[in-house]
């Protein structure tokens, strides 16, 4: 039933309701500059936290292990090598180590494993439907390669995808001709399929190459190589990956745990992630001044690239930032590379991140004017299980690289066993690892050594500046990979 108010009852309500009203609108206003302020200091933050040239990225956690979209790392590696090196136990080492770590990690089943358990056999397949066989696989292995890579994108950590082989693998199994044919064909090339695809390349040597003793195909079902066709295979599968910029060769110089850390520290090294001494590092970079080349017929199979350094503008005295142009046949990859010194104690941080052609070309314009460019041709091969890199300075430049030649290496070997090794065709002068006269960053300067303040040294080298009577302003104790 209708209630009747009176006029006096009417206008306390009307009242009532007004006062509400004002109070809402009230709140309201408070609400929008609550968040007006908000906005702004928003803005500000963004303003204060955004990148300087040259800058080191930080890393922002969040709930339950995440990463901010722009730290987050997607790194994409392959485990290969011949049959009983250590693949297998390798992705399980790996995956615990990088999850410890708060990482996800997506392990890729090798392709062949699974084409092959199908009851498919090489020696029943005529000679053309091998080969289809081998195009079909590769393709099979890239789309199941790209759903991974597509998870690891997607996903709100830090992701490292372990490929169980990788699509070069497939060359080691097919003649040139045919390779050279199956990638014309399908309109593929090595920069893309080797370089641009996989950050780095693991090479576990098997155990029919220096470990013999271990050698096994009992827990293998698709495994029945005997040890003389199993170090074969190992070595051809090392050949088809000679010229990616990051391939490490694992080889059986130490125990197999040792081995296994080799790698995890490898890994870690080429992410810039500081390990401590939780697995005693070993290997280190050797670098050599090489005099009077041989013909080229007197290297092993070797692969020739052109490469392209630009120095970048930097943030500060202690860090360096660059970018790295390399390629065959106007093919390109590009990687910018951040570098700071070791700081109370710790390993020296280095970021190298891949980077689109629009990319690169913005980065340009950060060029630091008080270094030449750098032009190489860099040569890659193997030799004795030990992967090295040739590289020939080019002009334009400075006249102190006019001739230049440096050899690269990374191994734990040391004494007999590192020169027993060593590449016995070239006219090794001597080393120069650490030597700050043979860093690409001192030899990249415009100006005069014996009168720059920018000359940089190498905490590990003991070399005194006698040119320069006083101390540089820029130091950097840490010796350069030329990447």
């Amino acid at each position: 039933m209708a209630t009747l108010l009176s006029n006096g009852q009417q206008s306390v309500m009307a009242t009532t309701s007004n006062g509400q009203e004002q109070q809402q609108k009230q709140r309201q206003r408070q609400q929008d500059e609550l968040e007006q302020q908000e906005q702004q200091q928003q803005v500000e933050i963004r303003k204060s936290s955004s990148p300087k040239p040259g800058a080191m990225p930080s890393l922002k956690l969040n709930r339950m292990g995440s990463v901010s979209p722009k730290d987050k790392r997607v790194y994409k590696i392959v485990l290969t090598g011949g049959p009983c090196g250590g693949k297998t136990t390798g992705q399980s080492r790996l995956c615990t180590f990088f999850e410890n770590l708060g990482w996800k990690v997506f392990r890729v089943p090798e392709t062949a494993t699974v084409l092959l358990s199908g009851g498919v056999k090489f020696s029943d397949l005529t000679e053309k439907e091998a080969y289809k066989f081998q195009e079909n696989l590769i393709r099979t292995m890239v789309q199941i390669e790209n759903t991974y890579f597509e998870l690891g994108n997607s996903s709100n950590r830090n992701c490292l995808i372990i490929c169980d082989r990788g699509v070069m693998d497939a060359s080691a199994y097919i003649s040139k001709d045919k390779w050279e044919k199956m990638m014309a064909g399908n309109k593929w090339n090595p920069v893309e399929m080797r370089d641009n695809r996989y950050n780095q390349i693991l090479h576990l040597v098997s155990a029919a190459n220096g470990a013999e003793d271990f050698y096994s195909t009992e827990d293998h079902a698709c495994r029945s190589e005997g040890v003389d066709l199993a170090r074969e295979l190992d070595y051809k599968s090392a050949a088809a990956w000679v010229g990616h910029p990051y391939f490490d060769v694992i080889d059986n110089s130490t125990n197999f745990e040792t081995k296994m850390n080799r790698m995890i520290e490898s890994v870690c090294q080429k992410l810039g992630i500081d390990i401590g001494d939780r697995l005693q590092a070993t290997s280190r970079k050797l670098k050599y001044l090489v005099a009077l080349l041989p013909p080229d017929s007197e290297f092993p199979p070797f692969q020739d690239f052109d490469v392209v350094h630009h120095y970048l503008q930097s943030a500060g005295p202690k860090v360096q930032a660059r970018l790295r142009k390399r390629g065959q046949k106007n093919h390109w990859s590009y990687i910018h590379t951040q570098r700071r010194p070791n700081v109370h104690g710790q390993a020296r941080i280095e970021v190298k991140t891949q980077l689109t052609h629009r990319d690169y070309m913005n980065l340009l314009a950060q060029r630091d004017d008080a270094h030449f460019t750098i032009y190489k041709k860099r040569r890659c091969f193997l030799i004795n299980n030990q992967y090295f890199q040739l590289d020939i300075y080019k002009e334009p430049g400075h006249p102190r690289c006019k001739g230049l030649v440096l050899l690269e290496t990374y191994s734990s070997l040391t004494g007999d066993a590192l020169k027993n090794c060593m590449p016995k065709f070239l006219n090794i002068v001597k080393e120069v690892t650490g030597d700050p006269d043979y860093s690409m960053f001192n030899l990249s300067l415009k100006e005069d050594w014996s009168t720059t303040k920018k000359f940089c040294r190498s905490a590990t080298h003991g070399k005194q500046d006698e040119q320069s009577p006083q101390p540089p302003k820029q130091y950097h104790p840490y010796d350069e990979n030329s990447d």
